[in-house]
């Protein structure tokens, strides 16, 4: 029997918010810059969708704009992030290390299932260690439908998974959860919703709380 514990990326284990406003304020200056944006930053609409793939999220903040547009406005933001990740503005949620340690000693395999960009995600890993705990991370573009249900499933069916659980702290991590027999469990941080927690098999307030309920997941 394998157990696995499957961990969202922004919101969930990445404090998004420290990079979130700078980046896209990088992002939409660059845009003013180039007379193709003449209003304030709208990181208050982007705060709502936090989570959606971005190709998704350019078509809510720039309606107007052509996909070519769009295209370059998307590289642009990540090119933005991970500068900013390596230059150590962003943060872990607390006890994010000492779970995964707790995890690991246990005999649970940890994964992270994200609707961010694979190299955004890889930054995120590579500086603050995670490969030293996650068997691998998945991001939403390896996944046609950008559907996060598809994109567990295909760490279920990779690693032969029976047993375990996702942690997320939207909608999409819960449905994710029980779109393919696993315990959803809703991460009452930043960007969460309570009516989206409500449908959630466990929610908690910390990360560090997976210890003390961990083992009862699935009786």
């Amino acid at each position: 029997m394998t157990q696995a514990i499957i961990f969202d990326m922004d919101g969930t284990l990445f404090q998004t918010d420290k990079i979130l406003e700078v980046s896209l304020d990088d992002v939409f200056s660059r845009l003013r810059s180039l007379n193709k944006w003449n209003t304030d930053t709208p990181i208050d609409q982007y705060r709502k969708i936090l989570g959606v793939p971005l190709p998704k999220v350019w078509e809510k903040l720039l309606p107007q704009h052509s996909d070519e547009e769009r295209a370059k406005v998307d590289a642009y933001f990540l090119e933005r992030l991970i500068e900013n990740i390596r230059s150590g503005k962003g943060a872990l949620y607390p006890n994010v290390k000492e779970v995964f340690r707790y995890l690991k000693e246990n005999n649970y395999s940890i994964y992270i299932a994200s609707n961010g960009l694979t190299d955004y995600l890889n930054t995120i890993v590579s500086y603050y260690h995670l490969d030293r705990w996650v068997t691998e991370t998945f991001s939403i573009q390896q996944i046609q439908s950008l559907n996060k249900s598809d994109l567990v499933h295909r760490i279920v069916k990779k690693y032969g998974i029976t047993t375990g659980a996702v942690v997320g702290d939207r909608l999409s991590d819960i449905n994710a959860a029980k779109d393919n027999g696993l315990v959803s469990i809703g991460c009452n941080f930043d960007f969460a919703l309570e009516d989206e927690l409500s449908q959630a098999d466990v929610v908690i307030d910390d990360l560090i709380d997976l210890q003390s309920i961990i083992h009862v997941l699935n009786e």
